[in-house]
Parts: structure tokens; C-alpha cells; sequence
């Protein structure tokens, strides 16, 4: 069942008929029979399954109808209701819902580090209350939809917006169906996972049908070695209580309906050799499985930008969380602290420990180098309430504290005794659990079987006469995992860290102990590493560290494939380096130095990491390439520090619209008063975008003088925007991620307009308001459904509908309008028959992936006598032989390529073309079979 309907699947394929029509026909009413029960009866044959596949109605639906029960009535039928309401329930959906049911429970909490500290409250806290949204942002691409025609001067936003804008990560998937999504550790990438299953769980169960979430955390796959499931081994693998009861063959009856989300999580938590088989792994699903929704996470630098791209996976990152991102976590952490005390006093002081944090979040520019991520934010929150407003000031003061606090001060403070026996102090715990940590890195594993740890604990005890004393290493292991709090059994028989980042601070300070340089040295290129060797530098003596940095060094100057890596990880070790040889710091300073400029978004978030340390090596616009500016910037707006103001400011003037996007785009991360005076009341108006994201940011815009294009965010009511949005000034806006949004009557006050996109406003139904404006572009994604008003905007001439087509199919589109451009992104096969009534149309784009044209859908494009760019991101018609030239087209964008399949037709299909863009793997073989043709790599 999808979507509340039958669908009936054939096996043997349609039955030829001819004159194009229907193989099916006459057959709606048809009754559908399971054995002697009569189930639904045959509704309609959708033309995006091309005949292979009809829709019926389940009687249930039937039933509800008082129409129906009269024609029972009149035809002396009642008697056979009883036995039709009591047919077999579909199988599939009743473990369906129970399986939802049991997604939404089992992710609906996270845990809050520090909130169990004080009192009888607990670390697992409801999802809707501690979630916090942050936002994810792509290397190379546009926020907005649009972009698709080159050398038809598409709708501005695209352009002028930028590379590099952020979008809330949890609506990544709203637009890409494939999402590699990169983050260090803590940022929230599981957080994430979690949100998006419960979403689609919830959304499921309250309507009916829709995605079904698969959670699939790669480090449980792989355990113990086990090879990767197939979708009906998924629940089994993730050990889901009641796997064995789905019915057969209903995990692949899901995906081959493209209904799956698929969450990925933690690539980087695998071993390298493992990495290489989730790949192919993902790769045959993906074959198997067109049409679904895929999440990958990983830290950053786990695997290369290109691990997926040949899938068809965009690649996100995780930003750093800025200062208002800061302040909600405040905020909700506190929140989260007093639902769990009843104590009237501890009360107050949470309310004063809220106040005085979230003041030094907005005025210690020190802090916001720790609080980039929900991880570090938490900690900050719990040492600022256990120790009575005490704040870190650096990274390894911070962790030091948070093991203290986690470790002893927290049965101490509580008076919680020794239950089980055992009364261990801060330092033998720190001893074992750094010996545990040491084993998994250096075996690159991210848990350890329970009999791997019992001999490594049992190996340490003779040297530890106090800890052997009270107990064997049973008993032992058994306190470290029940009172230490970094240590767990996520399964029986393994054990593992509650976070990465101990496991990797704890394993650094051993290997420091053990004076293992070479070894951290040897391994510095591997991503598994690069935290150890931070943290090293951190633990190590002076002399220490700088023997360490200069092997890092030594290494990068001798191993040129991975010298870029192995020069930024010294750099970035200086932040943990309080106190160092000067020789030595200039030594890591020079050969950093050598890898700026950086050139690449890749290389500016990797200066990024670095820390406002590398504020003083970035250059100013003078002399770079427009890459390499728009690179510098990207680099400095990642850094939280008021320090990167000045340098951002130098840039207000480059005539790039990239570099000058990448700067109103980062306003959110500063201090909005101060950014607004330094950086955005400067920025050159011509062709950008001016980003708001709150009333304050508009209000702040409009006492400026305005701005004529504007990219608005942000649930924001239509009274604000209509009081700072200037009606002689307005003439392309972008309202984007506003669920408040619902009437666009405001807009009438705006008689400039010209373009409007709506992103992710899907309260947003009824376009009729626009009509008397009479624009002549309109980007829609993820608006309301209908879009009733949309056939009567008869001045557009470009229009993007990056989300499915409403329920009236083309029909719902201006035919009256002088349509030049056209973006369909959902589009599905047998959708686009009618598409040759738009004969105005120069430039089409069509799909997202996983789709493919029906011969019907081809005959239309013939019928465009005008149309001279296509880019089709839906496959061509396969086995058709007939299919008639698009004699007009002279520029082809084609990114589903099949070589042996589609390469050989495009001469006889497309016998103007000059110009084809193809992904990078098919350029070679593109050039041979079309030798007269322009063929470029496809740039994203």
C-alpha cells in the first residue's frame, strides 16, 4: 500500500496496445481479490509507472462512502458489508505502524552531558524540547534552486546568493534526495539522525503512508565483523526487538516504491578497509534502489569530497554553531536542567547561572572559540553550574575539568557512596580508562569486545595494589561502565566511550605517557588520528610538544600526498600548544603560511579549523583570484571571533558576487550590531542578495536605507516584513524556512516586484495575491501543494518548481504566460505530455534523480520549437527506438548517464548540439562517440 492506495505490481510487464494509449483500459472498477475476499477495486493507471503498475482503492475507503452503502442498499447487497469490512488487514501496514511507533519511542530522546549531575534528574531528554536546528552548508552550491541556465540568465537568486549559503540541516533532504553530510565531532550529526527518523516516523503514523525511516549507524553493521545487510536484513542488523516478524519481502517492497529514508550514520567510525566496502554497499543499494532519500554522515575529513559524488550525493557541512546558535543551547539546557529539580533555591540559582552564561556567551569572544558545536556546549553548561559560574578557558582546561566533574566530583557532590564495593578516586580511573581509549585508536576500532577490555583492565590491576584491593577486573570493568559516566555497554559483549571526543583526549594523554611519537607521527594522515595528535600537544611537557611538532613537520616536508594535511594538523595543534619553543612555532607558522591563499572552499574550511590562529596569516583581496577571495572569506566568516571583523570588512568592495554573498550570509555568526556597522552597511548592492535572518537583522537593513534584493528567513510574521521591507525598493526577495508564512497578501505593498522565491514555506498554498504585481519570475520549493493562483501568473517568465508538481499536474502552470525558462525538480515520468503547450520555452531543466522520461514525456519536448538548453537530471527513455530529434538544442546538461545506453543516441536526438556537459567519469567516452561536440565535466 502507498499513500492510502493498492498498488497492483505486474510481474510479466504491460500488454502492448497501440496509438499510445493505455494497456489498461477499461479495466477501472475492476474488483482486486486476496483469495475469496474482495480487497479494493482498480482506480487509475499513473502514467510516472508507465503502464507497469495500476492503483486501486482499498474497500476500507470504499466503505466510508455513503454512496456506495446506498448502491449496496439498492442492489440488496447489505448483507456481504459485514463480511467486506472483515476482509484481511493489509500485513504490511500493520507492521508498518508498529514499526513507526517504535522509531519515533526509541529516537525521541538525546542525551544532555552534565545535566544528571546534581539531584535525581536524568541525562535523556525529550527531542522536541533539546533539539536544536543547526545549519548546513554546501561547498560549491546555491541556497536557492534555480542556476540551471548558464547562458540564459536564469532568475538572479542563484547567482547572486552565493556558494556556501547555510539552510537548516534538518531540511537538507526537503531538495537533495542524496546528502553526504560532514561534521566534526560533536556537532550534532547523530542529533541529527535522530530528528529526521522521528520526523518521518511521526509524519507516517499521523497520515498515512510517506517515509519510512531507516536508522542504520555503520558501526553496529559492522560489528564483529559481519558483512552489510540487505534491506530485509536492515531491522535485524540495528537489532529492532521484533525483526522477525516483518512479513516477506517488505523492507524491498518499501524501496523499490521509493518510500525509504535511509540515515547512514558516523562512515568516519569505521575502519578505512570498511569504509571501502560501504561504499560498494551503498553503491549496489542505490542501483537497487532508485528513488529513496539517503544521509551519510562523517567527520570531515573521514573521506575525500569526491567519496560519493559519483552517486549523486551532495556535499553538506555541519556550520559551527554562532552566537545565537549559542545562545538557544543555553537556554534549552537550562530548561532542560530545571524540569528535573524541585528544589526552590537550586531554581534560582539555574535561573542565575542562565543569565550570567548567556551574558559571557555575548561578550567573551574567548568563549565562543569553545562553544562551536552542541557537545562543548553542553560541557561548558555543566562545569558553569557544578563549579558555580567557573568558565574554561581553553580547550584542555575544558575537558580536564568536564573528567574531574564526570569522574569524582559528581558521587562525591551527591553523596553517593561505593554501592557495588568499589571506591575509586579521579586518577586510577583516568588510568584505566586512557589504557581502554589508547587500545581503540590504536586498533582504529570505536568499540572493543567486553573480553578485549576485561584483560586490558585485569593487565593494568598488579600496578594499581589499591584498585586490585577492592576487586578483580570484573568488577572493576563492571564500576568504570555503571559510575564513570564516559563509559558504556551499548550492546552486550562490547564496550565503547559515550563520546568520540573522550575516548580520543583519554587515548592522546596515553600515548603522550607511553612517549609514543613516532607511532602518532606514523598515523598523523589518518582521520582517526588528528584529534589524538591535538590533544597530544595539549598533554605533552614543552619539550614534548615541541619534539612532536617538529616529526609532524619533518613528516609533511618528506610525504608530499598527504603534506597539505599533515602541515594544517601542526598549525592546528598551536591552539593547544600553551607553551612552546618560538623556533618551533615559527617553523609550523612558515610552512602553513605556504598554504595560504587557500583556493578551494575544501582549503578554507580547513583553515577554519585551525582557529582564530590563522586570522593573522589570511591575506586581503589585493591580488587574488576570485577563488581564492571568495575562499579567504569563506575561511575567516567560519571562525566565531570578532577578530575575523576587520579582515571580512576589506572584502565589502570585491566585485565577485560570490565573495560579497559568502559576507551577508555569515551577519548571523557575529554580533549583529557590530557586523552590521563594519561589514554589511559596506557591501557593494549590485547583484547580491542581502541576507536577514531576524527582525533585528531587518530592522538594522531598513535604517540603512534598504536593500532592493533581499533573502529573508526565519519564521517571521508577515505584519514584520511588511514594516521593514521598503515598498520603492523592493524587487526580488526570497522568504525562506517560514512556517508562520501562510498569506502573501502583505506583497501587494511591494509594486517593485519582479521575482519572488518561497523556500520551505509550506503554509504557503494560495499564489492568487501576486497576480496584480505581475511578476516575471517565481522559485518555489517545499511551498504549500495546490498552489492554487499559480495557472493565473500570466507576466512570469521564468519559473522554478523544485518540489512535485500539484495535484493538476502542467495544468496548474500559467499556459498564457511567455515562459522562457523552466525548472521542474520532481518531475516523474508521464508528467510531461503536455509540456509542448509552453512553446515560448528556451531553457528547460528537469528531475532530481531517480526518475526516468516516458516516450510520451519525449514527444512533448519535441513539440518546443524554441527550446535550445536542456539539463535533465531524469534519465532518458530506455529501450525506446523511436524517439524524435529535439532539432533545437544546442547546450545539454545530461547528469544520469548511462555510456553503452544513452551516449550512442544523443547524435541522432540532438543533431544541433554544440556544447554537452556530462558527469566526470563519462567525459572520456562522451568526447569519442560526439567528436564534434564541446564536452565538459558537469561542475556540480
Amino acid at each position: 500500500m502507498i499513500r492510502g492506495r493498492y498498488v497492483l505490481d505486474s510481474a510479466h510487464g504491460a500488454p502492448v496496445v497501440g496509438g499510445g494509449g493505455s494497456p489498461w483500459a477499461g479495466m477501472s472498477g475492476a474488483a482486486v481479490f486476496s483469495g475469496d475476499a474482495l480487497v479494493g477495486v482498480v482506480s487509475t493507471d499513473p502514467h510516472h509507472w508507465q503502464h507497469s503498475r495500476v492503483e486501486a482503492v482499498p474497500v476500507g475507503a470504499l466503505l466510508n462512502s455513503d454512496g456506495f452503502r446506498d448502491a449496496l442498499r439498492e442492489h440488496r447487497a447489505v448483507g456481504s458489508v459485514h463480511e467486506l469490512s472483515t476482509a484481511p488487514a493489509d500485513p504490511d501496514a500493520a507492521f508498518e505502524a508498529r514499526y513507526r511507533e517504535y522509531v519515533a519511542a526509541k529516537h525521541s530522546t538525546l542525551t544532555i552531558y552534565g545535566i544528571d549531575l546534581h539531584g535525581p534528574s536524568r541525562a535523556a531528554w525529550p527531542l522536541d524540547t533539546a533539539y536544536l536546528s543547526l545549519e548546513a552548508t554546501a561547498p560549491e552550491h546555491s541556497p536557492v534552486p534555480s542556476g540551471s541556465f548558464p547562458d540564459s540568465g536564469g532568475a538572479p537568486a542563484a547567482g547572486s546568493s552565493g556558494p556556501g549559503a547555510p539552510r537548516p540541516a534538518d531540511q537538507v533532504l526537503e531538495h537533495h534526495d542524496r546528502v553526504l553530510l560532514r561534521g566534526a565531532a560533536g556537532s550534532g550529526k547523530t542529533t541529527l539522525v535522530q530528528w529526521l527518523a522521528v520526523t518521518a516516523a511521526r509524519e507516517g503514523r499521523a497520515r498515512g503512508g510517506g517515509r519510512v525511516p531507516f536508522v542504520l549507524p555503520l558501526r553496529t553493521l559492522c560489528r564483529g565483523g559481519a558483512p552489510l545487510p540487505s534491506p530485509d536484513g536492515f531491522l535485524a542488523a540495528v537489532r529492532t526487538p521484533f525483526a522477525a516478524a516483518q512479513p516477506p519481502g517488505w523492507a524491498d517492497r518499501v524501496l523499490s516504491a521509493g518510500r525509504g529514508l535511509l540515515l547512514v550514520d558516523g562512515l568516519d567510525e569505521i575502519g578505512e578497509r570498511e569504509r571501502g566496502q560501504a561504499r560498494e554497499w551503498l553503491r549496489d543499494l542505490l542501483i537497487a534502489c532508485p528513488g529513496n532519500r539517503w544521509l551519510v554522515t562523517s567527520r570531515p575529513s573521514a573521506v575525500t569530497g569526491s567519496w560519493l559524488a559519483g552517486e549523486g550525493f551532495t556535499d553538506l557541512t555541519l556550520s559551527p554553531m554562532g552566537r545565537a546558535d549559542v545562545v538557544s543551547f543555553v537556554g534549552r539546557w537550562h530548561d532542560a536542567a530545571r524540569a528535573g529539580c524541585d528544589d526552590p533555591e537550586e531554581l534560582e540559582r539555574l535561573d542565575g547561572y542562565r543569565r550570567s552564561l548567556t551574558e559571557a556567551v555575548r561578550t567573551q569572544p574567548d568563549l565562543g572559540r569553545l562553544a562551536t558545536n552542541p557537545l562543548m556546549c553542553g560541557l561548558v553548561c555543566a562545569l558553569h553550574r557544578d563549579r558555580r559560574g567557573y568558565l574554561p578557558h581553553g580547550r584542555k582546561e575544558l575537558y580536564d575539568a568536564a573528567l574531574s566533574m564526570l569522574l569524582s566530583r559528581r558521587d562525591r557532590e551527591r553523596d553517593i557512596g561505593s554501592p557495588d564495593g568499589i571506591q575509586l578516586s579521579e586518577e586510577p580511573q583516568v588510568q584505566l580508562l586512557q589504557k581502554l581509549a589508547y587500545w581503540l585508536i590504536r586498533n582504529g576500532r570505536a568499540e572493543m569486545d567486553r573480553e578485549d577490555a576485561l584483560d586490558l583492565v585485569g593487565a593494568a590491576l598488579p600496578a594499581m595494589p589499591h584498585v586490585a584491593a577492592q576487586g578483580d577486573a570484573e568488577q572493576v570493568l563492571r564500576h568504570l561502565l555503571v559510575r564513570s559516566g564516559l563509559l558504556r555497554e551499548p550492546v552486550e559483549g562490547a564496550v565503547d566511550f559515550v563520546h568520540r571526543t573522550f575516548q580520543d583526549y583519554l587515548g592522546a594523554k596515553a600515548a603522550v605517557e607511553e612517549r609514543d611519537f613516532d607511532l602518532m607521527v606514523r598515523n598523523a594522515h589518518h582521520d582517526q588520528w588528528e584529534d589524538v595528535l591535538r590533544m597530544a600537544v595539549g598533554h605533552a611537557r614543552p619539550a614534548e610538544r615541541a619534539r612532536l611538532l617538529k616529526k609532524l613537520v619533518a613528516r609533511g616536508d618528506k610525504v608530499k600526498t598527504h603534506r597539505t594535511r599533515l602541515h594544517l594538523l601542526a598549525m592546528a595543534c598551536l591552539e593547544h600548544a600553551t607553551e612552546l619553543d618560538p623556533a618551533v612555532r615559527t617553523l609550523v607558522e612558515d610552512r602553513a603560511s605556504a598554504l595560504i591563499p587557500p583556493r578551494s572552499v575544501e582549503e578554507a574550511r580547513a583553515l577554519a579549523s585551525l582557529g582564530p590562529v590563522v586570522l593573522g596569516l589570511l591575506p586581503g583581496p589585493e591580488g587574488l583570484t576570485d577563488d581564492e577571495a571568495h575562499a579567504v572569506v569563506v575561511a575567516a566568516s567560519l571562525i566565531p571571533s570578532e577578530a575575523a571583523i576587520p579582515l571580512l570588512a576589506r572584502y565589502t568592495d570585491h566585485p565577485h558576487v560570490r565573495v560579497r554573498a559568502q559576507l551577508t550570509h555569515a551577519w548571523s555568526r557575529y554580533e549583529t550590531g557590530l557586523y552590521a556597522q563594519e561589514v554589511i552597511s559596506r557591501l557593494r548592492q549590485d547583484g547580491l542578495y542581502f541576507t536577514a535572518e531576524s527582525e533585528e537583522e531587518l530592522r538594522l537593513l531598513a535604517g540603512m536605507g534598504g536593500r532592493a534584493w533581499m533573502q529573508v528567513g526565519g519564521p517571521l510574521p508577515p505584519g514584520v516584513l511588511k514594516r521593514y521591507l521598503d515598498p520603492g525598493l523592493v524587487e526580488q526577495l526570497v522568504l525562506h524556512n517560514n512556517p508562520a508564512l501562510k498569506d502573501l497578501g502583505f506583497l501587494v505593498g511591494l509594486p517593485r516586484l519582479r521575482m519572488l522565491g518561497l523556500y520551505f514555506c509550506p503554509g504557503v498554498e494560495d499564489l492568487t495575491p501576486l497576480g496584480p504585481l505581475g511578476p516575471e519570475s517565481l522559485e518555489l520549493l517545499e511551498a504549500g501543494g495546490d498552489l492554487t493562483g499559480l495557472d493565473s501568473l500570466n507576466s512570469l517568465t521564468n519559473l522554478v518548481i523544485a518540489q512535485p508538481l500539484p495535484p493538476k499536474g502542467l495544468d496548474a502552470l500559467p499556459r498564457n504566460a511567455p515562459l522562457t525558462t523552466l525548472v521542474l525538480r520532481r518531475v516523474s515520468g508521464g508528467e510531461l505530455a503536455g509540456i509542448g503547450a509552453f512553446s515560448s520555452l528556451e531553457g528547460l531543466s528537469l528531475g532530481s534523480g531517480g526518475e526516468q522520461l516516458a516516450a510520451s514525456d519525449w514527444q512533448g519536448l519535441a513539440r518546443l520549437p524554441l527550446l535550445s538548453f536542456l539539463s535533465l537530471r531524469i534519465q532518458l527513455p530506455r529501450g525506446e527506438t523511436s524517439l524524435p530529434p529535439l532539432p533545437t538544442v544546442r547546450t545539454l546538461f545530461l547528469h544520469d548517464v548511462d555510456e553503452d545506453g544513452d551516449l550512442p543516441l544523443l547524435p541522432r536526438l540532438f543533431p544541433a548540439l554544440s556544447r554537452l556537459e556530462v558527469p566526470p567519469e563519462s567525459v572520456s567516452r562522451a568526447r569519442e562517440d560526439l567528436p564534434g561536440t564541446e564536452v565538459t565535466a558537469l561542475q556540480d
